[in-house]
């Protein structure tokens, strides 16, 4: 195991001021949320702060692991049971840091959510669109294509076929895309000129502004699209502090 570490403090300072998260009013709190021992030397990254990834990590001999999707959220009432009991209790017990990112990881330019996942689908970004740029449209870096071949790809890619709204059929010359449960977020898509829009999820009314608009809805899995960033970042604090760093998947399907 390499003899490289890093503070605690130092690592929480690090991620806060590179992922700018001062910039969001988010849906829960960035950075540290629950803290482990002082000193990090091993590193585990996934999605969701899930009680199968704390043990994963756990079994790893992780000091920190470093997630999308923390523990607290707007919302909750405060109440220490259940699920919530077990993943603190496993954090705690195993003195993990917990660190989490939600609308900063997503928006980061080139190590965010939606940075990744157009490099892993060849889109070009060229441009942004929506509340803190959050949204993000650009183009196929070979070309136009079908929305059958986009469609492939994303399977291919992801690992699971997207959910079609298909629109009108037309030859898909501008992507836009917003990772996770963004699907709110696609009229906007439209009105900055998108031929198709890709997130996580979709809901009841996308289909029907699918098919009255001509602009195709690409629902690629909330988990699935939101991978990347994470992996990301954490190679990124592995080379900068020399440290251990392992990107365990959970799977699921949602």
């Amino acid at each position: 195991m390499t003899e490289n570490v890093v503070n605690r403090t130092e690592l929480a300072d690090h991620l806060e001021q590179y992922l700018e998260v001062t910039r969001f009013a988010d849906y829960g709190p960035n950075g540290l949320q629950v803290e482990g021992r002082a000193e990090v030397r091993r590193l585990v990254s996934g999605v969701t702060a899930s009680l199968a990834l704390i043990e994963a990590a756990a079994a790893e001999g992780a000091d920190a692991i470093l997630v999308h999707h923390g523990l607290f959220w707007r919302g909750q009432d405060g109440r220490v049971t259940g699920w919530m009991k077990q993943r603190l209790a496993a954090l705690l017990r195993h003195d993990i840091n917990l660190f989490a990112f939600h609308l900063p990881l997503d928006a980061h330019p080139t190590l965010g959510n939606n940075a990744q996942l157009g490099v892993q689908l060849g889109l070009v970004t060229e441009g942004t669109f929506g509340d803190k740029a959050l949204g993000v449209i650009g183009r196929p870096v070979d070309g136009p294509c079908t929305l059958d071949a986009l469609a492939a790809r994303i399977g291919t890619r992801l690992g699971r076929a997207p959910v079609v709204a298909p629109g009108d059929g037309r030859e898909v010359r501008r992507v836009a895309w917003c990772t996770g449960g963004a699907q709110g977020w696609f009229e906007s898509a439209i009105a900055a000129g998108a031929d198709v829009y890709l997130t996580g999820e979709i809901s009841e009314p996308q289909a029907h502004i699918a098919r009255e608009t001509g602009v195709a809805f690409l629902a690629c899995g909330h988990h699935a699209t939101e991978r990347y960033g994470v992996q990301a970042l954490g190679a990124h604090l592995a080379t900068h502090f020399g440290i251990e760093h392992r990107f365990i998947d959970i799977d699921n399907p949602g």
